[in-house]
């Protein structure tokens, strides 16, 4: 493979892989941009002309299966994402598949299995992107013990950059038609989490929808089933970034209180670290605990605070007072 050529075929050409997979995959040496199928053949050939690719087909199957197509980049909504992952695979072809993974867990779970048959491909999917640039930064501080035991974590965001909109139509994020169980963007920032952290053992969460029912592009109302905001507590197996090998570090970092006086259970906190994709790494003590909370605000400032010195917690609640 490294000696021809790479043929990419599209299969779905959204916002995101007109943004950025199509003009990124183009500017690579080596690889021809060679078929496309969208939602409609119209829409296809609008983005084979902006992109200079060299073939529109009605019919995604077509794509998959055509004999000069190494490669498919999946751009649909989650939807589509299992069946077009699968039949790439049984057609020997490398798959880019967009996140959300897909509709649910057991269409996850059948799109690795299909992987797996087939080593020889390669099989990927979109990353969360948001804290790549920080993650190696990240890990090593963490696992060098430099900001002591990591008790909790906090992610805030939004989905599109601001609050829910009542008078809004329907986006296809909160169709559970299209989008399956996933609820806004809380799964890649899990992903980015578990980058720092490892996966999670228990999960609790609250919810809110804003508006019972939206219009879709028909102009019909449809039931949203996908929150508007949420809440979700995570409890982590193990606690990260502590050092065991010197104890007497760890408490240089930050003087904890070994039993937190009542109505304090998640009142205590110091903030170790933010960085400029929006989360922070903050550490609360209350005796066994080992939280994750994500709320769905993006902070909308940038403030690298000193890992050892600032203080965020109130004068009533500090305990490091």
């Amino acid at each position: 493979m490294a000696d021809k050529a790479i043929r990419v075929g599209f299969v779905g050409a959204g916002a995101n892989t007109r943004k950025h997979h199509i003009p990124k995959l183009k500017a690579q040496p080596g690889v021809e941009l060679v078929a496309v199928a969208n939602r409609s053949k119209e829409s296809g050939e609008r983005v084979a002309k902006e992109f200079g690719i060299a073939r529109v087909e009605d019919d995604w199957r077509r794509v998959v299966e055509a004999k000069d197509v190494d490669a498919i980049c999946i751009g649909t909504w989650p939807y589509m994402h299992r069946e077009l992952t699968v039949a790439a695979l049984g057609a020997g072809k490398h798959v880019l598949c967009e996140a959300r993974m897909a509709m649910n867990a057991v269409e996850g779970r059948e799109m690795l299995a299909a992987s797996r048959k087939v080593p020889q491909l390669t099989a990927q999917l979109v990353p969360a992107p948001h804290t790549l640039e920080v993650d190696r930064v990240l890990k090593k501080l963490l696992a060098e013990g430099y900001a002591g035991e990591v008790h909790a974590v906090e992610v805030q965001g939004t989905q599109q950059g601001r609050f829910a909109e009542l008078g809004d139509a329907m986006h296809w994020r909160q169709d559970m038609r299209l989008s399956g169980n996933n609820i806004l963007n809380m799964g890649i920032w899990y992903e980015a989490m578990m980058r720092w952290l490892g996966p999670a053992r228990r999960v609790m969460a609250m919810t809110k929808i804003a508006r019972p029912k939206r219009k879709d592009e028909t102009g019909a109302w449809q039931e949203v089933k996908v929150p508007d905001h949420v809440d979700v507590l995570v409890n982590f197996a193990t606690s990260v970034g502590w050092n065991e090998s010197n104890p007497s570090e760890n408490q240089r970092c930050a003087p904890l209180r070994r039993t937190p006086r009542p109505g304090m259970r998640t009142a205590m906190s110091r903030r170790i670290a933010t960085a400029s994709n929006g989360y922070a790494i903050c550490r609360t003590r209350a005796e066994g605990m080992r939280d994750v909370t994500a709320a769905a605000t993006m902070p909308s400032t940038i403030d690298v605070t000193c890992l050892r010195k600032k203080c965020i917690a109130s004068p009533i609640s500090c305990p490091w007072k």
